[in-house]
């Protein structure tokens, strides 16, 4: 007979109750009674931001390396990311909701390490949209603000019933914004529950070179798009004034707010992640 589950902590918010909950050695955090994030099931959180760290932490720079996390969940995608990075990274984690942040200072932290104590990391409770906005605006004028990674690693990703071409994060504008928000040569790399080829095609048109990934083998894989600014990109980078300046209206949600997602107990409609 397996054990129940223990809540061990409660919130509420706009799309239902925040649950983390604990049974043996296992976490779930849910939201509406759907598990949003297991902590036996981190595969592919791992990749979305390993392939991208790595790849740019061997590159010779004039300047302190810059990786961008959008989503913080239970912190594995932001300890994948600091196991690639050598120690003079800088690592700003946007996560849109207070109690995500605290969760993993607490209960959560050993997970990982305690990795938000890591003298690299920088965390603002914030939407990741107006974060790439400003780094656009700003990195426009001084390159020290650009990012040469950015880790999109939120609930569900990609999907055309989000939004498609308007969507705040991986509609055209979105992405167009994200390109402008790196540097030469840098790396966005986008978690999602599935593929979805109109978003691959997007981020063609916003001047990426798209590869798509599946990490693992056998059982639900989620996909993982590594998309690099192209030379083209960057030689005719988006002003300012046309594509970074203020708010990108819809909020866009963390993984703890881009709500979601299977099982308190037994998954309901969709897969958990891997």
């Amino acid at each position: 007979m397996s054990r129940p589950w223990e809540t061990l902590d409660a919130a509420e918010t706009r799309e239902g109750l925040l649950e983390l909950r604990r049974r043996g050695d296992e976490f779930v955090i849910l939201i509406g009674g759907r598990v949003l994030m297991n902590s036996a099931l981190h595969l592919t959180e791992d990749a979305v931001a390993e392939r991208a760290c790595r790849e740019v932490a061997g590159r010779p720079r004039p300047r302190v390396l810059r990786v961008l996390i959008g989503g913080l969940g239970m912190g594995y995608t932001l300890r994948a990311a600091l196991d690639a990075l050598p120690g003079s990274a800088r690592v700003l984690v946007a996560e849109i909701d207070p109690v995500i942040v605290r969760w993993c200072q607490g209960p959560l932290a050993h997970l990982t390490g305690r990795a938000l104590e890591d003298k690299r990391v920088q965390v603002e409770v914030a939407d990741v949209g107006a974060v790439i906005a400003t780094a656009a605006k700003e990195g426009a004028a001084d390159p020290r603000r650009l990012f040469d990674a950015i880790v999109l690693d939120l609930y569900e990703g990609p999907r055309e019933a989000h939004g498609g071409q308007g969507d705040p994060l991986y509609g055209r504008r979105a992405l167009e914004r994200a390109r402008a928000a790196l540097a030469p040569g840098g790396v966005l790399s986008v978690w999602s529950e599935d593929a979805d080829a109109a978003f691959a095609e997007r981020l063609r048109t916003a001047g990426f070179e798209v590869q798509r990934l599946r990490p693992g083998k056998g059982g639900p894989r989620h996909v993982v798009y590594l998309a690099r600014a192209s030379s083209s990109a960057a030689a005719s980078r988006a002003t300012p004034s046309r594509m970074a300046g203020g708010s990108t209206g819809a909020k866009p949600r963390s993984k703890a707010s881009r709500r979601g997602a299977s099982r308190p107990s037994r998954p309901p409609s969709r897969s958990p992640r891997q």
